[in-house]
């Protein structure tokens, strides 16, 4: 829709004042899904939290979409460009939200809300998505299987930290479950009976620690043993093994994958066990930045106070997010806001004390405005429609993404 820019300030002045209006509530929604962390494809008490604020908001709300019991998502308006506003309110064992995801979750609901209010007059169409299970889970990941990206020209979230960014840097990752299988025996009286499951996993383990020197380093393999046999005197049948795998792409995650299987299965070899390597059904993609509507988002968020550069910016980088697989599906952006001081970590049991401050609660409501404003722009602005379409490029989805 062509609007002046007097009306573009308008509309963005509506959804800024509709989030202020709902501050006391999008807060109250963030301390609740803290004060109730729920794990992967557990998060009943967050989805039933968030769809009753829509609903009540008096929007439509699908809940259990895509056959995910916890996964929701709301549609507003049937003509114009579709911006999907993206939430995230899983939380991690043992440690809560120390990777702030009710406050991920709370400013998506603002900014929905307040979305919906001025979608009619701004001529676009919204789609509120509500994706479980990020934490390991791959819940985009399975929404995107059932095609719940199919139609949306643009995707955003915000991501708390301890500072603010405009890129994450995240890269790819798959996890693997290794189990080998060998031969009980008693250790002192027969040992050479039994065949040391045990022996082939520090093995393959020391031929992945020898790889490291060899790999690039932004890339990073880490692994634990999670079972290595049941008494000493009895030679292990049976050991496992729990590792990630992490390279700057998907497209490169592919051959330091096999990599490390080859480094994995020589440890069987050598010891004269089997062993089975069960990669994760959902790989995590690097995120590929829109920069034409991360400038956008840039720009809305230094006008509340929140300076950004859109450029990367070191020592940022490392983890990662199913946010990166929707990413290769449509244009997104993923950007951080500080809730933290600097160098609190991301899933520490500090940095989840911060997810409930009064930091945290300026950042549910700054992200809120900050994502509805850059939409209202997505939805007005057809030179920045047209710059997010060509940044795109073809689109081609590679290997492992889906």
């Amino acid at each position: 829709m062509a609007l002046d820019e007097q009306q573009i300030a308008a509309l963005k002045a509506r959804a800024c004042a509709d989030i202020d209006a709902r501050a006391g509530d999008l807060i109250e929604a963030s301390h609740e899904i803290h004060a109730h962390p729920e794990l992967n494809y557990e998060e009943r008490f967050a989805h039933d939290l968030l769809t009753t604020a829509i609903e009540r908001a008096g929007l439509p709300v699908t809940r259990k979409a895509y056959g995910i019991d916890t996964a929701f998502q709301t549609n507003v308006g049937t003509v114009g460009l579709n911006a999907a506003v993206l939430l995230e309110y899983d939380a991690l064992p043992g440690i809560g939200h120390a990777c702030g995801h009710n406050i991920i979750a709370a400013a998506g609901l603002g900014a929905g809300l307040a979305l919906a209010a001025v979608a009619h007059d701004a001529g676009g169409r919204l789609t509120l998505m509500g994706t479980p299970a990020e934490e390991g889970g791959g819940g985009k990941v399975e929404m995107a299987r059932a095609g719940a990206f199919k139609g949306v020209d643009a995707a955003m979230m915000i991501h708390p930290a301890d500072r603010d960014l405009a890129r994450m840097n995240a890269i790819a990752i798959q996890q693997a479950i290794v189990r080998y299988y060998g031969q009980a025996a008693h250790a002192a009286v027969s040992p050479h009976l039994g065949r040391n499951a045990l022996d082939a996993a520090v093995l393959g383990y020391m031929n992945v620690a020898a790889l490291r020197q060899h790999i690039r380093p932004t890339e990073r393999v880490h692994g634990i043993f999670t079972k290595s046999g049941e008494k000493p005197n009895i030679v292990p049948r049976e050991a496992e093994m729990d590792w990630y795998v992490r390279s700057d792409t998907i497209e490169t995650l592919q051959p330091l994958k096999q990599r490390v299987a080859a480094c994995l299965e020589a440890g069987a070899k050598a010891a004269d066990c089997r062993v089975e390597m069960m990669w994760d059904t959902h790989a995590y993609a690097d995120i590929v930045d829109n920069v034409p509507l991360l400038d956008a988002y840039a720009a809305n968020s230094t006008s509340i106070g929140r300076p950004l550069t859109s450029a990367y910016l070191p020592g940022t980088g490392g983890g990662s997010t199913d946010m990166g697989n929707v990413s290769y599906l449509t244009p997104s952006i993923h950007p951080m806001l500080a809730v933290a001081p600097r160098g609190v970590s991301l899933h520490s049991p500090q940095f989840a004390d911060y997810t409930k401050s009064k930091e945290a609660d300026k950042a549910v409501l700054d992200g809120a405005k900050i994502m509805a404003m850059t939409v209202i722009d997505l939805w007005t602005r057809a030179e920045l429609q047209h710059a997010v379409r060509e940044s795109f490029g073809n689109g081609e989805v590679p290997a492992g993404v889906l």
